[in-house]
């Protein structure tokens, strides 16, 4: 399902495609999750946020750092995204942009994701020496800035405008975190 949400998004999918992908009958689908391809998909987007976030935890306990820690993260975009020949981005900004006002469900749960996500940046960044106010912002800012960076590379076929981005990016957190953080 998330390969599928990552390339064709919510409704660019079809249900027989995901039963075949799962190799389910249609029975399946129903008896695990009654409200079909929505409870589906908002299983899958609750599943990509806890792995975005458990791997960005993972970085920063990796990073004394945590500019670095986002660097690296940007990198990995990068080589997702260069491996699946610019096919592959981030699910919850595919999902996202293609949602209508009648994809409450889908929409509550991309917003619920996105805010996990900043969470854990501005916990991380609040634990860096940066007050909870700014850290908030500042996560807020990793967060559009990293999907704006990714859905131009990808549409652009070139890895440069998120490179471009995670560059500018950085610069930025190492003028707004204390010093003493930093790795050598």
């Amino acid at each position: 399902m998330l390969t599928a949400l990552r390339t064709k998004g919510f409704h660019g999918v079809g249900l027989s495609e995901l039963l075949a992908q799962a190799q389910a009958p249609k029975g399946v689908l129903y008896h695990h999750f009654p409200g079909g391809k929505t409870e589906l998909a908002v299983a899958a987007i609750d599943h990509v946020v806890q792995h975005i976030c458990s791997a960005l935890e993972h970085l920063f306990r990796q990073h004394r750092d945590p500019a670095q820690a986002l660097a690296q993260w940007m990198k990995d975009a990068q080589k997702t995204l260069l491996g699946s020949g610019y096919e592959v981005g981030c699910p919850l900004a595919t999902i996202a942009l293609e949602s209508t006002a009648q994809d409450k469900p889908i929409r509550q749960a991309v917003a619920k994701g996105f805010e996990a996500i900043r969470s854990t940046l501005k916990k991380a960044l609040v634990a860096n020496g940066l007050d909870s106010k700014r850290a908030a912002s500042l996560a807020a800012m990793v967060v559009s800035a990293y999907e704006g960076g990714l859905i131009q590379a990808r549409v652009a076929g070139s890895k440069k405008p998120l490179q471009d981005t995670a560059h500018m990016l950085l610069e930025v957190l190492h003028s707004s975190l204390p010093a003493i953080r930093r790795e050598p």
